[in-house]
């Protein structure tokens, strides 16, 4: 990975040849405003040597108010927590329209021995629970939401603070790319999934590289994988191609198939990957039927993600 004084550079010269590669190009009067750097660091972990305050090998939905508001999230601790010892803290998002526990039963993170957390989003203008950064969520700030959860999980859990990660579907994954822009400095890597990047997530100036894996399908119907410029959706490569230029990376990234109808992309020099899937919709990856589809796909995204958040960690 390049150093920051290479990294720095790069931003500056794509900041000057393009108010280009930016993620999200739209005017300044609909983009999310900047969020304080207070939130873009590590926090340290007080709730060692504290018992849980939610029952261990079960999913419990909890309360916390942040920017003046109520919200919602489901939390599993695994069976076998020890509170002496610290856990990786994956942050799963749904999507629009969708609820925490779909999420849940969706990504299966539950079943891995980390503390999975499935927030959940506010009603948006059309009466749907949304996230930030899409054209249809509530004016709530999920990122300050974000940050809170993450104060209060760390105040109450042995949580990891060097390994805390971001997954989500759709425009639960948009969001994650929204985090990825803003809080790169306190979540290790990120993981969206059949991502909605909308324009309304603003502009992205990480305060670091921002470790992404990505999951898309080619014939996602929703979230289209060559984009939707009516919308401003951008196409995967154009917003790989933004990531590959923010995080430092070789330009043209290396491409292996391991197995039928599944191509990896990896960009040398940093840390971006890409999992294009043929012929899958606008899914979670899953060879088993699951909340998104009937229709098994060849692949299954969550084992790829948990791998790729684990070997990530924040220095």
């Amino acid at each position: 990975m390049p150093g920051p004084t290479k990294y720095l550079r790069r931003l500056a010269l794509a900041a000057a040849a393009a108010a280009g590669l930016s993620l999200f190009a739209v005017p300044a009067a609909s983009a999310v405003s900047v969020v304080p750097s207070a939130i873009d660091h590590p926090v340290r972990t007080t709730g060692c040597q504290r018992p849980s305050p939610v029952p261990a090998g079960t999913t419990t939905l909890r309360t916390l108010t942040s920017g003046g508001l109520v919200r919602e999230y489901t939390v599993h601790v695994p069976a076998r927590y020890r509170p002496s010892r610290s856990y990786p803290l994956v942050l799963s998002f749904h999507g629009h329209k969708r609820t925490s526990k779909y999420q849940e039963e969706l990504s299966g993170f539950s079943a891995y021995d980390a503390i999975s957390v499935y927030p959940q989003g506010l009603p948006g203008t059309d009466g749907e629970s949304a996230w930030t950064g899409a054209p249809y969520s509530a004016a709530a700030d999920d990122v300050l939401f974000t940050s809170d959860l993450l104060n209060m999980l760390q105040r109450e859990l042995c949580v990891d603070s060097r390994r805390i990660y971001a997954t989500g579907k759709s425009n639960g994954g948009g969001f994650v790319g929204v985090l990825a822009c803003r809080m790169p400095g306190r979540i290790a890597a990120f993981a969206p999934v059949a991502g909605a990047f909308y324009p309304q997530g603003g502009e992205c100036h990480p305060s670091r590289p921002a470790p992404i894996l990505d999951f898309h399908g080619t014939a996602d119907a929703t979230i289209p994988y060559t984009g939707n410029p009516a919308k401003g959706l951008p196409a995967l490569p154009d917003w790989l191609a933004a990531w590959a230029n923010r995080n430092g990376c070789f330009p043209h990234p290396i491409r292996y198939s391991p197995q039928t109808d599944v191509t990896v992309q990896r960009w040398l020099g940093c840390s971006l990957q890409h999992y294009r899937v043929e012929g899958a919709g606008h899914v979670w990856p899953s060879t088993a039927p699951n909340n998104d589809s009937a229709t098994p796909t060849v692949i299954d995204a969550t084992p790829v993600i948990w791998k790729f958040l684990l070997a990530h960690r924040l220095r």
